[in-house]
C-alpha cells in the first residue's frame, strides 16, 4: 500500500539565506501516529508548514493521498487537518459557529449532524454554544482539533499540541489522539516532551538542523539503541571496584551501595551470570538486583548530540 504522505528531498532556503529542510524524504503510513522530535529550530514546523501548504518549499515533492500538493493542491489539502502551535480564536464567536467556519473554508455545506459528532468525540458538545474566551485552554485546544476535524480529514498534523498545558490536561489530549487513531485517522506530531510520543506514537521520527536523523518503530528504536542495565545493591557498601571484576567496567551508585553493569542484551551472551558468580568469588553479599534500559529521551538526546545540534 503507498504511503498516505510522501515527502522526496523536501528543501526549504528562506530569502534570509538561512536553510531550514536540507533533503527531508519521508513517508507516512495511513492510520499511523508518527511523532516527530528535534529541538528548537530543527525544522519541524517548517516541514508541516510546507505539507500544509502554507510555505512553499524551495525544491522536492510532497504528495497526500496520492495528490501532489502543487499541482493538485485542492485535493491534497482537502485530506489535511491542521492544528497549530499557537490559539488563535475568534473570542466572541462559540463554539458551534468556529467549528461551522472552518468546515465552510473547505466548501462544506452546513452539517449540523457532523458538527455535533466532532463536537462530541472531543467531549465539546457540552460547550456548544459557549464563546471561546469562556473556555479553559484545555478545551479551546480542543476547539482547534474541532476545527482541523470539521471537514473530514484522513491526515490530521498536531504541531505541538500540548505545549503549555498541565500533565492532566496533556494525557486528556493523549486519549483524544488515540480516539481519534482507533477512527482511523493519520496523525503526525511535533513535541519537545519524550513521554508524549513515547505513550502515543506507533513511530517515531527525529529531525535536526532540517535532516531527518532516523525514523524507526517506537519500540525497535528502544530495543535497538537503548542500553540495558544490572543493577546490584550491595548489603555493605564498597569504596572501590575490587580489581577481580574489573572487566565488567561496572559503575558505582548511590555512595557504592550500588553497582551497575551495562550489557547488550541482543548479545548471545550478556555475562551476567558469570558477574554475579565473580561479585560473589568478590566477597560481595548482594542484596537486590534490578534492570533498567535507556528511556527514548536518553536515546534521543544522544543522537541530536551526536549531529552537534
Amino acid at each position: 500500500m503507498a504511503p498516505i504522505v510522501s515527502i522526496r528531498d523536501l528543501k526549504k532556503t528562506y530569502a534570509s539565506g538561512f536553510t531550514a529542510l536540507k533533503g527531508v524524504t519521508l513517508d507516512i503510513e495511513e492510520g499511523e501516529i508518527l511523532a516527530l522530535l528535534g529541538p528548537n529550530g530543527a525544522g519541524k514546523t517548517t516541514l508541516i508548514s510546507t505539507v500544509c501548504g502554507i510555505t512553499t518549499a524551495t525544491s522536492g515533492t510532497v504528495t497526500v493521498g496520492g495528490h501532489d500538493i502543487i499541482d493538485d493542491y485542492r485535493a491534497a489539502r482537502s485530506l489535511i487537518g491542521l492544528v497549530p502551535q499557537e490559539i488563535s480564536l475568534e473570542p466572541f464567536e462559540t463554539v458551534t459557529s468556529t467549528v461551522n467556519f472552518s468546515r465552510g473554508l473547505f466548501g462544506h455545506p452546513r452539517d449540523a449532524a457532523a458538527v455535533e459528532a466532532v463536537l462530541r468525540q472531543l467531549s465539546l458538545w457540552d460547550k456548544r454554544d459557549a464563546k471561546t474566551m469562556e473556555l479553559s485552554g484545555g478545551m479551546r485546544r480542543r476547539v482547534l482539533i474541532a476545527k482541523a476535524l470539521s471537514h473530514g480529514p484522513r491526515i490530521l498534523f498536531l504541531d505541538e499540541p500540548t505545549a503549555g498545558v498541565d500533565v492532566e490536561l496533556r494525557r486528556d489530549m493523549w486519549e483524544t489522539v488515540a480516539k481519534l487513531k482507533a477512527e482511523g485517522v493519520t496523525i503526525i506530531l511535533t513535541t519537545h516532551y519524550i513521554e508524549e510520543a513515547e505513550a502515543i506514537a506507533d513511530r517515531i521520527g527525529i529531525i535536526s538542523d532540517g535532516e531527518i536523523l532516523l525514523v524507526e518503530e517506537k519500540e525497535a528504536l528502544i530495543r535497538r539503541m537503548g542500553q540495558k542495565q544490572l543493577v546490584v545493591e550491595l548489603a555493605e557498601p564498597v569504596e572501590a571496584i575490587p580489581e577481580s571484576l574489573g572487566d565488567y567496567a561496572l559503575e558505582r551508585e548511590g555512595g557504592g551501595d550500588r553497582l551497575v553493569y551495562t550489557y547488550d542484551r541482543q548479545a548471545e551472551r550478556t555475562g551476567i551470570r558469570r558477574l554475579l558468580n565473580d561479585l560473589d568469588a568478590a566477597g560481595l553479599t548482594l542484596a537486590d538486583v534490578q534492570t533498567r534500559e535507556s528511556s527514548l529521551e536518553e536515546i534521543f538526546v544522544g543522537l541530536v548530540k551526536e549531529t552537534g545540534a
